[in-house]
C-alpha cells in the first residue's frame, strides 16, 4: 500500500469468498487501477456478465479466447479477468462470425463475467510498467511524465498519480550486452530485438510495456540510457544510434507478469477465493 499525506491507495478489507460478489472484485481492481486512467481509445472495464452474482473463482489472462473461456468453465470460475479487452468496438451482431462474437456467446451461455483492466492498469502507480521495472531489478522507479487525477470510487474521491511510462535505475551500471542479456533472462524470451550496442554504460532505463514506442521521445528527453518496450514500428528505430539502447521484447512477453498484479489485488479483497492463471498461451506470434 502506498500512502502519504496527499496520495492514498485504499484496498477493501479481505473477505471470505463465499459471500463475495463479482462487483466487489471489480471494485477492488478499479480502486487499484481506476477506469478514468485509461486512454481515450480504450474500452477497459466490464465486457459482459452480471456483477451481482457471487463469485465462484477467477481466471486471469492477457487475452480472452474461446480456449480461455472453456478453461474457466472447467475450473468452475465465473469471472475472467483479462488485460486486453475482448470488446474494443461495438458489436452489430452476435453470432459465430469471428472470435469476439464466439467468445461473447460462450460467456453468455455459461454465465461468465469478463472484466478487463488495460491502459488504466498500464497507467496506474504500481501497474504494468512498475512490474516490468521490478522484474529488471530497477530502483527509484518513477513515472516519466507524471500527472495527477481526481477519481471517485466506492470509498470516496481521492487523488492518484498516473503516467504512461516509467524511468528507473540499475543498482550498478552495465555494459549494453550485459543489459540486453539481463532483459532476455528476466522475461525468458526466445528473441530480443535491439539496435546497435550502446558504447557507454547503461544505468537509467525507461520502460513502457505493450505497444509503447510512442514513449520513445519521452525516454530520450528523460536522458535514459536504454528504452524497453513490447513493440516498435520499423521507422522509429532510425536515428537513435548511440543515443540510447533500444530493446523490444514482444507485446505479449512485456505484459506477461500482469496476471501477478491481478492476483495480488484480488487476494487482498478475498483471500480465500480460488484464483488461477490461465494455462493457455494466447500469444498469436510464434518464433521459428
Amino acid at each position: 500500500m502506498i500512502q502519504d499525506s496527499q496520495f492514498i491507495c485504499i484496498f477493501a478489507p479481505t473477505k471470505a469468498h463465499q459471500d463475495v460478489k463479482i462487483k466487489e472484485i471489480i471494485a477492488a481492481l478499479e480502486r487499484f487501477a481506476p477506469l478514468p486512467l485509461q486512454e481515450s481509445y480504450d474500452n477497459a472495464g466490464l465486457q459482459c456478465g452480471l456483477t451481482e452474482t457471487e463469485v465462484s473463482g477467477a481466471l486471469l489472462c492477457l487475452d480472452v479466447t474461446e480456449e480461455v473461456l472453456r478453461e474457466a468453465i472447467d475450473l468452475g470460475c465465473n469471472l475472467v479477468v483479462s488485460h486486453h479487452p475482448l470488446l474494443f468496438h461495438g458489436l452489430k451482431q452476435v453470432s459465430d462470425a469471428n472470435l469476439v462474437q464466439r467468445c461473447i456467446r460462450i460467456a453468455v451461455q455459461n454465465d461468465l463475467c469478463i472484466y478487463s483492466a488495460h491502459t488504466n492498469l498500464d497507467n496506474a502507480e504500481d501497474g504494468v510498467n512498475f512490474r516490468i521495472a521490478e522484474k529488471l531489478g530497477l530502483i527509484d522507479v518513477q513515472f516519466i511524465a507524471p500527472r495527477t487525477m481526481r477519481v471517485s470510487d466506492g470509498v470516496g474521491e481521492r487523488t492518484v498519480r498516473a503516467g504512461s511510462g516509467v524511468l528507473g535505475y540499475l543498482p550498478q551500471a552495465e555494459d549494453s550486452l550485459a543489459f540486453l542479456q539481463r532483459v532476455k533472462q528476466a522475461f525468458d524470451v526466445e528473441a530480443l530485438q535491439h539496435n546497435e550496442l550502446l558504447e557507454r554504460p547503461i544505468q537509467s532505463v525507461a520502460v513502457c510495456g505493450g505497444a509503447g514506442d510512442f514513449m520513445l521521445d519521452d525516454a530520450i528527453r528523460a536522458e535514459a540510457d536504454a528504452f524497453l518496450t513490447g513493440e516498435m514500428h520499423y521507422h522509429n528505430w532510425f536515428g537513435h544510434e548511440q543515443e540510447l539502447q533500444i530493446a523490444v521484447l514482444g507485446h505479449y512477453e512485456s505484459e506477461q507478469f500482469t496476471r501477478e498484479i491481478f492476483r495480488e489485488v484480488i487476494e487482498r479483497a478475498a483471500a480465500q477465493l480460488p484464483v488461477y492463471d490461465t494455462e493457455v498461451t494466447t500469444n498469436p506470434i510464434q518464433i521459428l
